[in-house]
């Protein structure tokens, strides 16, 4: 099994030696499996339970105050599935396998996804804010009553594509980049390629905000020619169909790392923002970001 995954695209992180490692044993957890959906689920979980990804706990807190995970998969038979708008789920990236398995549908989405989850064993009703990820919401004075003032409240925190959030000082023109932590991983057993990410969304999104991740060929898509994991500028990512374009270009006859770079460098020209991608085919991984800095690994059993 050869696994690759991506702990997100932004700024540099903290201890990024720690962080490496976190990374390194999500890899190994699914290249030791012998199944490529269990080993995209066996990585993301390792990731989704380590506060230092934005990804299940320690998930970025929307508007209401809540965070709210997503998560998608896909075979390169093309099955797919994927659970979204989810509050107290960890491990969205089980919900999303139990979509892609047990149903016939390829999205479910917020309550409801909540209450499948609970049916098929995965827990539910999961504490996932953090002291740090509490107090930096609870710091930005966060908005009361409708939909209308979170938005106003939002203006000048969610960001731009090219640098997603800024804090309380912060004008349109003047953000920073909290929070690119999506993970991601794409395993290949040599039949059968799967791509899958997850997320606890952005900072300071509007309360229901869902970006790219759970949106086939935007956060994930797996053809036979390979599979492809995105990060980054949930919006942009999603009107570019970013993963499908790098997986695009392998079937087009590219290997992974140009049809990575190329994917990215087509990314930016069209919005100017910051993403990043991870591919993998039948002979090797690629991966390529135009942000400060990405995170992945590579493991192979």
């Amino acid at each position: 099994m050869r696994v690759i995954v991506h702990g997100g695209a932004g700024g540099i992180p903290e201890e990024p030696d720690t962080r490496q490692k976190v990374l390194d044993d999500a890899a190994n957890a699914g290249a030791a499996t012998s199944d490529p959906l269990d080993a995209v689920e066996s990585a993301l979980k390792v990731l989704e339970s380590n506060d230092r990804f934005n990804a299940g706990y320690g998930g970025a807190i929307q508007s209401d105050g809540v965070v709210r995970t997503d998560a998608g998969i896909m075979r390169s038979d093309r099955e797919a599935g994927a659970a979204t708008s989810m509050a107290g789920i960890e491990h969205a990236i089980s919900v999303a396998r139990v979509v892609l398995e047990e149903t016939p549908h390829v999205l479910i989405a917020g309550d409801h996804a909540v209450d499948l989850a609970s049916d098929f064993g995965i827990e539910t009703g999961v504490e996932l804010r953090t002291e740090k990820t509490t107090a930096r919401f609870t710091e930005e004075n966060p908005p009361q009553g409708s939909p209308r003032e979170h938005l106003q409240w939002l203006e000048t925190r969610f960001g731009t594509g090219a640098d997603q959030a800024g804090g309380s000082t912060a004008t349109p023109h003047d953000k920073h980049a909290p929070d690119h932590d999506t993970v991601g991983a794409v395993a290949y057993d040599g039949t059968m390629f799967v791509a899958a990410t997850s997320t606890g969304g952005r900072s300071f999104a509007l309360a229901g905000r869902v970006g790219d991740v759970p949106q086939i060929g935007s956060g994930f898509y797996a053809s036979p020619a390979g599979g492809a994991s995105s990060t980054g500028a949930g919006e942009d990512i999603a009107k570019t169909t970013l993963t499908r374009r790098a997986v695009r270009h392998l079937e087009r006859g590219m290997d992974a790392q140009t049809a990575a770079d190329l994917a990215i460098e087509e990314f930016g020209e069209l919005t100017g923002s910051s993403a990043g991608v991870i591919v993998l085919d039948d002979s090797g991984a690629g991966s390529a970001f135009n942000s400060d800095g990405m995170q992945t690994s590579v493991a192979q059993k």
